[in-house]
């Protein structure tokens, strides 16, 4: 097996927040970052589409020499991650490997609450397919996860609304619902790598005392941490310190959406999946 970049997917523009974390915690390495923006986005369609969705992207990452794939996208993670991993794997590149972004995320829960009550916001998909408290209750059974869906964000995000009043409406609403929910709650974690845009309005309407917690540094940091415990893999990383894009959607628009997520000018390829 060939080197080649690590692959980075998600179904829109917000993996891109977890790609600018990893390379800060690991720079040295190539990235080949995929988004299947003209799909996007994956939040509200069914577990049958996104797992065929994301199979198609990591066949494809595999095809331009990818070793490793890392499913950015919270939605491909709860919904395709296992079955791809588990059946398809074995029989398309039983070599090569793909990991998610919950695990690492849920992890850490553990030494960052006290009160044992931790929040979710996600999009539907995330949320409807229980992936998050699956996963919480495997390493910590005593952790409380109370988790709301919040179809609106991703779009606001997307749009470059994060800043308006109508971003900070649908933010204080679902926020209000939630904590009615579960006044304990002392953690929130935003699953859903959009939001991290969303942050400092989020950080405004928890109440005192409340962390908010976001995914990328924990996903680098877990990274770091594979590479170093599989150098058979780390092997089959070229290191260039490299990093290009590729997008299902019209270059221009990928270009410019991109450009609210990475704070500065990118160029990418068009390609199709099928």
């Amino acid at each position: 097996m060939q080197p080649g970049p690590i692959g980075i997917f998600d179904s829109g523009y917000g993996g891109l927040t977890i790609l600018e974390d990893i390379r800060s915690e690991l720079p040295e390495y190539d990235y080949l970052y995929l988004g299947d923006n003209a799909r996007a986005p994956y939040g509200n369609r069914s577990f049958e589409t996104v797992y065929a969705f994301t199979r198609q992207a990591v066949r494809f990452l595999f095809d331009q020499g990818c070793s490793l794939v890392i499913l950015a996208c919270n939605t491909a993670s709860a919904k395709a991650l296992r079955t791809i991993q588990q059946v398809d794997l074995p029989n398309m590149s039983p070599d090569r490997r793909v990991l998610g972004i919950l695990r690492p995320t849920v992890e850490v829960l553990g030494s960052l609450t006290t009160s044992r009550h931790v929040g979710l916001t996600a999009t539907p998909g995330t949320v409807l397919s229980g992936s998050y408290p699956l996963e919480v209750r495997k390493l910590f059974p005593d952790i409380v996860m109370t988790s709301e869906a919040c179809p609106m964000w991703v779009p606001l995000v997307e749009n470059g609304e994060q800043e308006t009043g109508g971003a900070a409406f649908f933010v204080e609403r679902h926020i209000r619902t939630l904590f009615e929910r579960d006044p304990q709650i002392d953690t929130l974690l935003l699953g859903c790598t959009h939001y991290p845009l969303l942050r400092p309005l989020i950080e405004q309407y928890v109440p005192k005392g409340v962390q908010v917690v976001t995914q990328g540094a924990y996903v680098a940091k877990s990274l770091k941490d594979y590479l170093s415990r599989h150098p058979e893999m780390e092997s089959c990383c070229t290191r260039n310190a490299s990093c290009a894009f590729l997008t299902t959607e019209s270059v221009d628009k990928f270009e410019e959406s991109a450009s609210i997520f990475v704070k500065r000018s990118i160029t990418a390829l068009h390609v199709k999946l099928d």
